[in-house]
This record gives C-alpha cells, structure tokens and sequence, in this order.
C-alpha cells in the first residue's frame, strides 16, 4: 500500500501495485466509524507493519485490505 485520501466520503486506497480502490465510506455498515470521523481523525492514518492494513490510532480502529479486495457489490 502506497497512500490513503479522502475526497469527501469516498476513501482512496493507492496499492503497492498502483491499482486504485475506492468505495464511500457513508454506504458501507461496517465503515460508518470513518464516515462519521473528523477530517483530522481520518487523516491520522498509518499502514501497518508488511502492508496488510490501515490504521486510524485517534479512533482505535483499522481496515484490512483484504477485506476490501473481498467485498461483495454494494447494490
């Protein structure tokens, strides 16, 4: 994993291979922690230890990738 951004609600996610996942974080249950976050709080990212995942310390909580690369559709 490369990078991180927000653009409004919808989270970016640049992989170490430049492919690009993206998916808005206020239509996801599961996501609704980051979607209700400060812009600060989700901003204060790091990648964990061999790439397998983000890290929000200001709100405790984290997102696998390969749980993203496993999601089923949203509709």
């Amino acid at each position: 994993m490369k990078d991180v951004q927000f653009s409004g609600k919808v989270l970016s996610i640049l992989l170490s291979d430049n492919r690009t996942i993206s998916l808005p974080v206020d239509k996801i249950d599961w996501l609704k922690w980051l979607a209700n976050a400060s812009e600060t709080q989700r901003n204060n990212w790091s990648i964990e230890p061999g790439g397998y995942a983000i890290y929000w310390d200001d709100l405790d909580d984290g997102i696998e990738i390969e749980h993203l690369l496993g999601m089923s559709p949203l509709i």
